[in-house]
């Protein structure tokens, strides 16, 4: 990963595809296994896994990820002697079982029929807890209507929780829930999603129009005492991003924590419960309620625009 990369999740899609595509660009070229450097900034023993595809037409061969520290042993050692390295590996792709996405909600007094949904994602890599990576996403989903709750908060639009189920290998319960809001002709008017750990609060990304863009902005003069101060257009998440493909104008909206912890324990056994600093979770829910609050008191459709499904 680019150190030089302020924010690390630009750092992370300038090399996933090595992970990723390793294997199949490999065996193009005739490679017998890939072996890559874990995805991380921090130099540790932990590899760190994640999803990689295979290619119809393409041999698959082996493909693994080690720890920085081992990748910095091969790397010094490789130039001053011959290597061989043994793969020893036990992974595989069962057959898919079914799985559900946890789904609770806030009637909106005004406009039930209008949904503003808050999520993250259940599933995680095995060879940890996924404390961070979602875990940290489904307290903050769940905390932050809990504390509308805990206030007597009657929201105008109806407020939805989504813990979905299956991000990580597929995205199965992200798109189906997209499907599922579609047969069942609702109005999401937007979305927010937490899936990059439950560090201390910085903003959030806008996934939509200008017009969006604009009311985020317009809210960073509430948040800046706090020391959230990114207000920016960006990516909302991976699990809400299949609802632009069924409404028009909707606006996702990402939870953006500070980001220079997150790969050292990214998709590794080191995403423990342990590792989550309490506090910090709670700043970040309260951040979200806060957001919550705001879309729910002052969002409008666009002048001219009809908020509705694609055709």
């Amino acid at each position: 990963m680019n150190e030089k990369e302020i924010i690390t999740f630009r750092a992370y899609g300038g090399c996933y595809a090595s992970r990723n595509n390793g294997a199949v660009e490999g065996a193009k070229k005739g490679a017998v296994a890939v072996v890559i450097r874990s995805i991380n900034l921090a130099h540790d023993d932990h590899p760190h896994t994640g999803g990689m595809t295979y290619e119809d037409g393409v041999e698959k061969i082996p493909s693994a990820a080690i720890s920085t520290n081992d990748a910095e042993y091969i790397r010094t050692k490789y130039k001053s002697q011959r290597l061989r390295l043994l793969l020893d590996l036990n992974c595989q792709t069962l057959d898919p079982k079914p799985s559900h996405n946890v789904i609770g909600e806030i009637r909106g007094s005004q406009f039930p029929n209008k949904i503003i949904t808050v999520g993250g994602h259940l599933d995680s890599w095995d060879i940890g807890e996924g404390a961070h990576d979602d875990g940290a996403g489904i307290v903050h989903s769940i905390e932050a209507l809990r504390i509308l709750k805990s206030l007597g908060y009657r929201p105008k639009h109806t407020l939805r929780v989504v813990l979905f189920m299956n991000e990580e290998n597929g995205n199965m319960g992200g798109t189906t829930y997209a499907s599922w809001v579609k047969q069942r002709e609702e109005e999401h008017i937007a979305a927010i999603e937490s899936d990059r750990g439950g560090f201390s609060p910085r903003g959030f990304d806008v996934d939509g129009s200008q017009y969006y863009l604009s009311l985020l902005k317009s809210f960073m003069p509430l948040f800046e005492p706090y020391e959230l101060y990114r207000f920016e257009k960006g990516f909302g998440g991976v699990d809400i991003m299949p609802l632009k493909e069924h409404f028009q104008d909707i606006a996702l909206f990402g939870f953006v924590p500070d980001s220079q912890r997150y790969f050292d324990f990214h998709h590794a056994a080191t995403d423990v419960f342990e590792a989550v600093n309490k506090r910090e979770l709670e700043l970040g829910a309260a951040s979200i309620a806060c957001l919550i609050y705001l879309l729910d008191k002052n969002f409008t459709i666009p002048q001219g625009t009809k908020h509705r499904q694609r055709k």
